[in-house]
């Protein structure tokens, strides 16, 4: 891309005894205005929005073990600007155009008998971001991070409203969100939500996580977030040498909840697409066998209830061709699942399948009916032992035609095993700088072979499927599994609440679709809290370019009617907008079908039935669409009556309204088809 120097958008203050105290960068729109400053020794930062302090001086620095800190008593030595304002094409992806606007201040520190050091800051509309680059210097080859002094330190924490989840605990990600005053949080993962009192919303991420440790965020005093890497097992946060960059600090803005969902912020900090043409990455629906391991019907281990057997995976895929599904997934098909899998991860075999069934006949069946096996891989965080094997398991699926694999690294965080170069068990996070490079090597590994990696139990999305489009979806947070043992399941608000955080990062494979909400009985702990038209809704407005249908197929054939809504619903978007929603109550969401004239609509709310009135301007003028409605019926209630609800069609065009009304955890799907 060609960047060109901007003439107006950095003022400079200047300093009697150094080169600058204070540096500005602004968005394109000015709205929005970074500022950096070395004034009383202190490498700080500062964010206004609107003539509005959001972020308040805040520290900026890394510390090294043999080197010292780098930040405090650093003064600013020079600095670089550039502009950009280019369109840039996703292969797939919520839109087809990505606009990337941005300034950027470029600021160099250094103290004389310490180095020197970077921070980048670019600016958007929607947010900033800003990343530390350390260049090759004397004194500076091989470094250990042992800290990093980004705070982000907040106005009015105690009148401040977050949304958020534990990080540094068993769970991984995978925990029902906490909904406090920002003065009450704990240690979190990212993306970190918050609404000041004035409304505006934020929320606090990373961008092109790549050979670094993931940032959580550890609170101080009230209203200070410190960035906290997550180690590895000899408490080192990152390891690397000059020159380095780390990943970008991100902070998306809003003067509302829906403008989150419509930021690109993420995308635009990574690199272009490094694995060139890409038209084998192909988005699509699936259904597997899967849901019935989880609601106990079937096993993943060999016995009697074995599910991934070749009658009943080709059952699967008679299924999937009858009802116009790309794939077929199989979980439980390789040597390994026996006895407590959990903590079985040595014994793994990627090549070997149980004598039930045959990977070759299964794949050569489904290649005839256009149906392909989507393979699986779980590792039970045993590491060292898939990467014994990565190369094999992968040239296994190529040779049969294999072109998207889940893998799976099921581990208490904190446990997740390799072998060091000595041979001794060393135990490592899912989010920490070796476990961020395995998860890259595999999805580098699976490019070699044209294969798509839908990872489970991951390191969270900082947008390097941008860089790298093979990496197609991931998991990341509590997903529909848990409403069938979860204890307790997800609740009627969580969904109302993974847009406006959790999706901020990327794809999710939520996996919706279930319409029997009854498999532990209506009034059972475990099942779905949700109606069945909010299942429909999920597809729309939990973006993923692959979704699973994922319930039973007998039970789709009990409502044939609303199941052609899955039928007929894209996972590939040439535009998407978000035109209603409070963060935890309700979101709505419009997609235009990619390369068609077809517009969805999903809308779900949280515990609390409401009505809300959309307008349909997103629709283009002067044509006429057949709205194709489902919704909840009148007597449609999570706990009590899931399966009421109504399919209706009306004649509508951009001009028109509709209003949209929720049962209790209630949904409404529309399918705007072109006439």
């Amino acid at each position: 891309m060609s960047l060109l120097k901007p003439t107006l958008f950095i003022s400079l203050v200047l300093s009697a005894n150094v080169l600058a105290e204070q540096l500005q960068v602004s968005s394109p729109d000015g709205k929005l205005t970074v500022t950096i400053s070395d004034e009383h020794d202190r490498t700080e930062y500062w964010v206004d929005y609107q003539q509005q302090r959001i972020i308040l001086p805040s520290p900026l620095g890394l510390e090294f073990k043999q080197q010292g800190q780098f930040g405090d008593g650093f003064k600013i030595t020079g600095k670089h600007t550039d502009k950009a304002k280019l369109t840039w094409t996703q292969p797939w992806g919520e839109r087809k155009q990505i606009t990337d606007n941005h300034n950027e201040l470029a600021v160099e520190l250094a103290e004389q008998d310490r180095g020197m050091f970077t921070v980048r800051f670019r600016v958007f509309n929607d947010g900033i971001g800003f990343r530390y680059e350390v260049p090759k210097q004397k004194g500076l080859d091989q470094v250990d991070v042992i800290d990093e002094d980004t705070e982000f330190v907040i106005p009015d924490s105690n009148k401040a409203t977050a949304w958020w989840i534990p990080s540094r605990a068993f769970n991984r990600y995978e925990y029902v969100y906490n909904t406090t005053t920002l003065d009450k949080v704990g240690r979190s993962h990212t993306p970190f939500t918050f609404k000041l009192d004035s409304g505006v919303h934020m929320s606090i991420h990373e961008a092109a996580l790549v050979d670094w440790a993931a940032m959580t965020l550890e609170p101080q005093r009230a209203g200070e977030l410190k960035a906290d890497l997550t180690p590895w097992s000899d408490g080192i946060l990152v390891k690397t040498q000059t020159p380095f960059k780390s990943s970008w600090r991100t902070v998306q803005v809003s003067p509302d909840a829906k403008g989150l969902l419509n930021s690109d912020l993420i995308l635009n900090l990574n690199e272009p697409n490094k694995l060139g043409d890409v038209s084998w990455v192909e988005p699509g629906k699936y259904v597997g066998i899967w849901w019935g391991m989880h609601i106990k019907e079937n096993t993943w281990g060999s016995g009697p209830k074995h599910g991934a057997t070749t009658s009943e995976t080709k059952r699967y895929m008679d299924f999937a061709a009858d009802n116009g599904f790309a794939g077929v997934l199989v979980e439980g098909w390789n040597i390994g699942w026996d006895g407590d899998w959990f903590n079985n991860g040595d014994v793994f075999s990627f090549t070997e399948s149980y004598p039930d069934f045959d990977l070759p006949a299964v794949t050569a069946y489904g290649l005839k009916k256009n149906v392909r096996l989507i393979g699986h891989h779980e590792t039970s965080g045993n590491v060292t032992n898939y990467d014994n094997q990565m190369a094999d398991a992968y040239d296994l699926y190529e040779k049969n035609g294999v072109t998207m694999v889940k893998t799976g690294y099921v581990a208490d965080a904190g446990d997740i095993k390799r072998i060091d170069e000595n041979g001794l068990v060393r135990h490592e996070w899912h989010d920490g700088q070796f476990m961020v490079g395995e998860y890259l090597r595999s999805v580098k590994e699976a490019a070699k072979r044209h294969i798509s990696i839908n990872t489970h139990e991951p390191v969270k999305d900082t947008g390097l499927r941008r860089t790298y489009p093979n990496w197609i979806s991931r998991e990341g947070a509590r997903g529909q599994e848990f409403n069938a043992w979860g204890t307790p399941p997800n609740p009627p608000e969580h969904t109302t609440i993974l847009p406006y955080t959790r999706m901020l990062a990327g794809p999710m494979d939520f996996t919706p679709g279930i319409f029997d909400m009854s498999f532990n009985g209506l009034d059972g702990e475990n099942r779905p809290r949700t109606t069945l038209t909010k299942q429909l809704a999920l597809y729309v407005v939990l973006y993923s370019p692959i979704q699973m249908a994922a319930d039973l197929p007998r039970n789709y054939l009990k409502h044939p009617d609303a199941f052609q809504f899955i039928k007929d619903v894209p996972t590939d978007w040439e535009n998407s907008r978000a035109i209603a929603g409070e963060v935890g109550d309700y979101v709505v969401f419009a997609r235009q079908q990619r390369d068609a004239d077809d517009w969805f609509v999903g809308a779900l709310t949280d515990e609390n039935a409401r009505t809300v009135d959309i307008s349909l301007d997103f629709l283009e003028p002067g044509k006429r669409y057949e709205a194709q409605i489902y919704r909840d019926g009148d007597k449609a209630d999570w706990l009590t009556n899931p399966y009421d609800y109504v399919i209706e069609k009306k004649s509508v065009t951009s001009g028109d309204k509709l209003s949209l009304k929720m049962a209790k955890s209630g949904g409404t799907a529309i399918r705007f088809k072109a006439l």
